[in-house]
């Protein structure tokens, strides 16, 4: 393991400095919820207890994977996909590492390195990335990004629709709108697990540089978007994150646009997990039998092995003298056991046969790009999952409860008595019920300036961020039920 934190390595077990001190607090990383002496956990492996056990992940349970506020229990939720993905990560950490030890013995670390660093380092990554999701997952992202769009002619630069100009100081410059107009639950997930959570030094979750830097997708601002470019496709982290992804650098030795070796195993784990796992939901609702994914697996892809293996193995069940149903559940079992192992081999095979390009961070590639089966099974999910008529329904009505909880939530941040003091007297009663409503760390995390990024500490940005703080916070559930509980409270200020 790698102990000496002071010379930048990609494997750093550094946590960040406290406020006023350049150095963790004494006993390094120390917090009132570290282990007692003789705890052998590496730092890693507490970075993957901190998150099982914070709010955030709990709050998975009722946010979307594919179907919105589903009554199967069968089907996935955010927090079963993201158990799995962290599965998965780990399964493809143990083949790569013992295919080639060498290579990561090169990169900094000895070897002990496969428990105590990259094991808890995927295992914490595969569970913390969908943490920065609002609710109706993907659908809203985009909702979110509308109401922006649709008010990015005053919402950033005045003081409301048709009133008078921000000072440039307090208005949002136009380098960072697209944070909010492109909204991304990436950014919002490193923002959640550095600064909203509740802990006394402020620091998040506290957890280490090397699990940081692995959580980072894009390695890259909003401002550094190249569209062409797989790993700097989107805005990885937000400007008011800046201090800790630059704090990240200085302990990792990464630099913008380098992705960490690691990220590579959780992103094509996140693909294994929404070709074949999103595809077995559609087997669970019943939307398709396991014999109809084989034909049409079969149409796509030819002469494919395990598509072969597959069909001969149905042959056996059907020889078998089981019910119809319980044939079903044997087939739909073999397609995800089959599925997956061909897909995590294909992605360890990639991984290694690019091991230099990896750890030199001149990869470019996504590990499943070149896999058609895991093409074919999203073509499938994105093709009877997402276009079906439920799901297209609940996301409907998601993606309008969302806009309205939007303007709900600005009414009540925006409509007080002092434009500098976010936190001063609200003008109705509505806006302070709704207001109270917001979580008190989120307000603070509003409230204080940010040293390192004087361009994030205009009043409106603050107040922007405030908005998509609470807004991507929420539960499915919980987005709805209080939707409609505002609906039921007059807005006396409207005509």
């Amino acid at each position: 393991m790698v102990e000496n934190t002071s010379l930048p390595s990609i494997w750093s077990s550094a946590r960040r400095p406290r406020p006023g001190s350049e150095q963790p607090t004494s006993n390094e990383g120390q917090t009132p919820d570290s282990p007692s002496v003789g705890d052998q956990r590496s730092k890693f492996q507490h970075d993957y207890d901190r998150l099982l056990f914070s709010t955030p992940v709990r709050r998975l349970a009722d946010k979307t994977q594919v179907w919105p506020m589903d009554e199967n229990d069968s089907v996935r939720t955010r927090l079963t996909h993201s158990h799995e993905v962290a599965n998965l990560a780990r399964s493809i950490g143990v083949r790569v590492y013992l295919n080639s030890p060498e290579e990561f013995e090169h990169s900094g670390i000895g070897n002990d390195a496969l428990l105590n660093v990259i094991q808890p380092i995927l295992l914490a990554t595969g569970l913390g990335h969908d943490l920065g999701n609002p609710p109706f997952g993907h659908q809203g992202e985009a909702a979110i990004s509308r109401w922006f769009e649709n008010r990015q002619n005053w919402i950033f630069s005045k003081t409301n629709e048709g009133g008078t100009q921000l000072e440039q100081s307090q208005a949002v410059p136009e380098q960072l709108r697209l944070e909010f107009t492109r909204f991304d639950g990436n950014p919002q997930a490193l923002r959640l697990l550095t600064r909203l959570q509740t802990h006394v030094d402020r620091v998040g979750l506290d957890l280490t540089a090397a699990t940081l830097a692995a959580g980072l997708k894009y390695p890259n601002s909003f401002a550094n978007v190249d569209k062409k470019n797989p790993i700097r496709k989107k805005g990885g982290y937000f400007s008011s994150e800046m201090d800790v992804v630059n704090w990240v650098r200085e302990k990792t030795g990464l630099k913008e646009g380098q992705r960490h070796p690691l990220t590579w195993i959780m992103e094509a784990c996140d693909d294994i997990a929404y070709s074949v796992l999103d595809v077995d939901d559609v087997l669970k609702k019943q939307v398709m039998s396991p014999d109809d994914v084989l034909v049409v697996l079969q149409r796509s892809l030819e002469n494919d092995s395990t598509v072969s293996r597959l069909l001969l193995r149905f042959e056996d069940v059907e020889k078998k003298p089981f019910r119809a149903d319980a044939q079903r559940d044997i087939k739909i079992q073999y397609l995800r056991a089959f599925f997956i192992e061909a897909l995590v081999t294909h992605a360890s095979e990639q991984f290694i046969r690019n091991l230099g390009p990896i750890f030199d961070f001149n990869h470019q590639k996504p590990l499943m790009d070149s896999s058609e089966l895991c093409e074919a099974l999203k073509t499938i999910a994105k093709n009877y999952a997402f276009k079906n008529p439920q799901v297209l329904k609940a996301e409907a009505l998601g993606a309008a409860a969302l806009d309205g909880l939007m303007s709900a939530f600005w009414s009540a941040i925006s409509d007080r008595s002092d434009l500098d003091d976010i936190e001063s007297r609200k003008r109705t009663a509505r806006s302070s019920y709704i207001y109270s409503l917001i979580s008190p760390n989120y307000v603070y995390q509003a409230c204080v300036p940010n040293e390192s990024c004087s361009e994030a500490n205009g009043i409106r940005y603050r107040e922007l961020r405030l908005l998509t703080d609470m807004i991507s916070g929420m539960t499915d559930t919980y987005a709805m039920r209080l939707w409609k509980e505002i609906q039921a409270i007059p807005d006396v200020s409207s005509p």
